[in-house]
């Protein structure tokens, strides 16, 4: 088995600007910038015969390069659930036709549908048992974010590793977008 989600990568200067924003939130895992990108579809633990299949009908998917914008900031959780910081992405259609794809790949490759809404995001960091005053005090402060324009030119399926500590990302295939 192996664990795959499809995903933008997010470029250096990118990750760079939003390291200075990690910080402020007690016991948050702050993802390293390395682990930054914007997922498109996680496909979950599947067998290595389905991630063939599953890379093969990627392969086949044509999509035109366009630009996403980083804009705001958030929260998944509320109260002692909060569990997830991360930075927003503006409205983008180009970016949920991408996903779409990606979808319609999974269900061809003999994957089952993914019924949650589909809600761009970076994640900035995992949260557990956070003080909920230090996450409403660092979405106030991170609340303006908006990057440059980030090109998306290619899409990757990667797969994860969960170590002791963090979760592991590795490119294991490319897909140009032209």
């Amino acid at each position: 088995m192996i664990r795959l989600f499809a995903a933008l990568p997010i470029p250096n200067d990118i990750g760079l600007a939003l390291a200075s924003r990690q910080t402020g939130v007690e016991g948050a895992k702050w993802r390293p910038r390395e682990a930054l990108h914007l997922t498109l579809r996680f496909f979950g633990d599947i067998r290595e015969d389905v991630a063939r299949d599953l890379d093969a009908e990627l392969t086949t998917l044509r999509g035109q390069a366009f630009d996403i914008e980083l804009s705001g900031v958030g929260a998944f959780g509320e109260g002692p659930d909060l569990h997830v910081l991360w930075a927003g992405v503006a409205e983008n259609e180009p970016l949920r036709r991408l996903a779409k794809t990606c979808e319609r790949a999974a269900r061809r490759a003999g994957l089952k549908p993914d019924t949650r809404h589909y809600r761009p995001h970076l994640t900035l960091a995992y949260l557990r048992h956070p003080a909920p005053t230090e996450v409403a005090a660092w979405i106030q402060a991170n609340n303006l974010l908006k990057s440059p324009p980030i090109r998306a030119t290619r899409f990757g399926l990667y797969s994860s590793f969960l170590g002791s500590q963090q979760a592991h990302y590795r490119l294991e295939a490319e897909y140009p977008l032209t």
